[in-house]
């Protein structure tokens, strides 16, 4: 089986919301827009996970050749790692939909400005704006974190 695609980018199979001239920010169809999408994203990583899962125990073979043996075991290794960042992103994705139907959705936890509607597209599970994530990522820099 070839190395599994990347599932931890957002999902690129939607259609760009285009907001209303004065459309309130978030409002209930942005919302919708929004866990449609995380839902699709959540839905292609559990199929994935299902993927692997018959891939471990389909090929799981006992090699004589000791090279041949390690070379499936780090096979398996790599897709172990890429499923438990997957996990991982499940678990964001899960409280993401949880802010989307608390209503707390779009708009940054350190300062509380919009995120935006294509940095959300863009990423959405993103919890902060570009000017906090930016902040946040050169003082992670500088802290050698």
């Amino acid at each position: 089986m070839p190395v599994a695609e990347k599932k931890t980018e957002a999902p690129k199979k939607f259609t760009p919301y285009e907001p209303a001239p004065g459309e309130e920010y978030m409002n209930e169809k942005q919302l919708e827009h929004f866990r449609q999408i995380l839902l699709g994203w959540k839905q292609d990583l559990m199929e994935e996970v299902d993927r692997t899962v018959r891939h471990l125990q389909e090929d799981a073979n006992n090699y004589a050749d000791p090279a041949d043996r390690a070379t499936q075991e780090e096979g398996f290794s790599l897709e172990l790692r890429t499923r438990d960042r997957e996990r991982k992103l499940l678990k964001k994705i899960n409280e993401t939909i949880e802010k989307i139907d608390e209503d707390d959705y779009g708009f940054c936890e350190a300062c509380g400005v919009e995120i935006g509607i294509r940095r959300l597209e863009a990423r959405p599970t993103a919890t902060l704006c570009v000017d906090c994530k930016t902040l946040a990522e050169l003082k992670e820099k500088q802290l050698g974190g």
